[in-house]
């Protein structure tokens, strides 16, 4: 008589696991539960097939006598704005997870990647589990300007048979688009499913790490823009980027979440095109173009410090008469909470009565502000569009707004300003604790400082 199997319904967001069927996850997550049989271990579920060997355990060594040279010998990949992201290249041995939404451009960027891989170091390999190879025959054709004899692609879902790709081939970099179509044989459950995700991304870190392969793992994301599959991919990888933007536009947006060899506060800027992704260097000048000189009701130039560069941009506002009994308040691409915060500051320290106004606040160019320093800006943009009084679009803002209307300093001052100075501004209004150290490099800029939003509201 055969043992009945025992199962469990595990949640497809978080992987929590429930003996009985649950509506509602612990996550939050409806209708996410899905039964799966739960398996002894065997070498396959932890990540080694019946015919491997295990490898003898590493003895302890002394972290003085280790050597790091190896992680600061970065791949480049021919892209500079992606080399940035990543902290200066590619590290032997790493394993990268990138997610965006359907169309945004994730699998055009990692081709671009994996051609100029190949062409500089050797033969490259790219697993597709969603197309033939005849589709990335056609996408490498249109961005790719002569494919590379070096660059390999097989169409395979199956993870023991890409491990036999791996090991017969040993490519320098290797790509996976993506892993929520990759399966284990060894396990019951469908791709995509938390306990397949989670087995093939940890076989996966074993080639990596074992074999010294760069690998990237092409992701999907939910509908709430969250990345899918469990959490624990996200601890596994060594670097989390996430390619956003807007598919009927043509800017792309790369960033680190993630980093365990760089920073995670870098950007990468790309425009799409019909030959691929194209980088975008000067991306002050991207963001401001389409700011009219003169002056504008309710616009407002500001400047955020991402990374290792500054970049200037456009802070949109709008206030309406109401018609909603609770005003309506919308923020794109700066949170919202903090857009609550700088209004009630207004409405308290400024004079300015905003409980019949609907209030709109725009990024423009689709990037979202990080951190404080554009805190004044909005608050001016704001009262710009409440008191119909226009702003000057050659005037930059800088500043941090406290709750008791202060206008508090911000980082990288100095280095903000001399690209304000490159971009031919030539007023500054900025915090007055910082007007010192703005001075040594803001010579030919007209610098105002101000200690309050009431001070920044007269002087702008």
């Amino acid at each position: 008589m055969s043992k009945k199997k025992k199962t469990v319904f595990v949640c497809q967001e978080c992987g929590y696991e429930s003996p009985k069927w649950m509506g509602q996850c612990i996550c939050g997550a409806w209708n996410s539960m899905v039964e799966e049989t739960v398996q002894a271990p065997s070498p396959a579920s932890v990540g080694l097939r019946s015919d491997e060997v295990r490898r003898r355990p590493a003895a302890p060594q002394k972290i003085a006598g280790v050597s790091s040279d190896r992680a600061r010998e970065r791949m480049h990949t021919g892209i500079g704005e992606l080399d940035r992201v990543l902290g200066g290249g590619i590290v032997p041995g790493s394993m990268t997870l990138l997610s965006g939404e359907p169309g945004i451009g994730k699998s055009t960027i990692i081709m671009q990647a994996a051609q100029n891989i190949a062409q500089t170091y050797g033969s490259v390999l790219y697993v597709t589990g969603e197309e033939s190879e005849e589709q990335v025959a056609l996408r490498a054709e249109r961005i790719c300007r002569g494919i590379s004899e070096q660059l390999y692609v097989i169409s395979e879902t199956e993870i023991e048979a890409v491990y036999d790709a791996v090991c017969e081939m040993k490519p320098v970099f290797l790509m996976i688009d993506s892993i929520q179509t990759m399966y284990s044989s060894a396990l019951d459950s469908a791709p995509g499913s938390v306990a397949q995700v989670r087995a093939c991304a940890n076989r996966l870190m074993r080639v990596a790490k074992g074999m010294d392969i760069p690998t990237f793992l092409v992701a999907h994301v939910t509908k709430s823009g969250e990345l899918a599959g469990p959490k624990t991919v996200e601890h596994m990888v060594d670097c989390v980027l996430s390619f956003a933007g807007e598919r009927n536009q043509e800017l792309r947006i790369l960033r680190a979440f993630k980093n365990r060899f760089g920073t995670t506060s870098e950007i990468g800027v790309f425009e799409m095109g019909a030959q691929g992704l194209k980088e975008i260097e000067d991306i002050s000048g991207r963001f401001l173009q389409d700011a009219e000189e003169g002056e504008k009701e309710g616009s407002v130039i500001t400047a955020v410090y991402e990374g290792s560069r500054p970049l200037l941009m456009e802070v949109q506002a709008l206030a309406v008469p109401s018609t909603l009994r609770f005003p309506r308040r919308t923020a794109v691409g700066i949170d919202a909470s903090r857009l609550n915060m700088i209004l009630a500051v207004l409405e308290r320290r400024a004079g300015l009565s905003l409980t019949t106004r609907d209030v709109y606040i725009n990024v423009a160019g689709g990037l979202r502000l990080e951190g404080t320093s554009a805190d004044l800006a909005v608050a001016l943009a704001v009262h710009s569009t409440c008191k119909g009084k226009p702003c000057s679009t050659r005037t930059m803002v800088l500043g941090e707004v406290g709750l008791t209307g202060e206008v508090r300093a911000v980082a990288n001052i100095e280095k903000i300003i001399r690209e304000a100075k490159r971009m031919g501004f030539k007023k500054i209004l900025l915090p007055k604790s910082r007007l010192a150290k703005a001075r040594s490099v803001g010579e030919g800029i007209e610098l105002i400082g101000v200690k309050t939003v009431e001070e920044a509201v007269g002087a702008y």
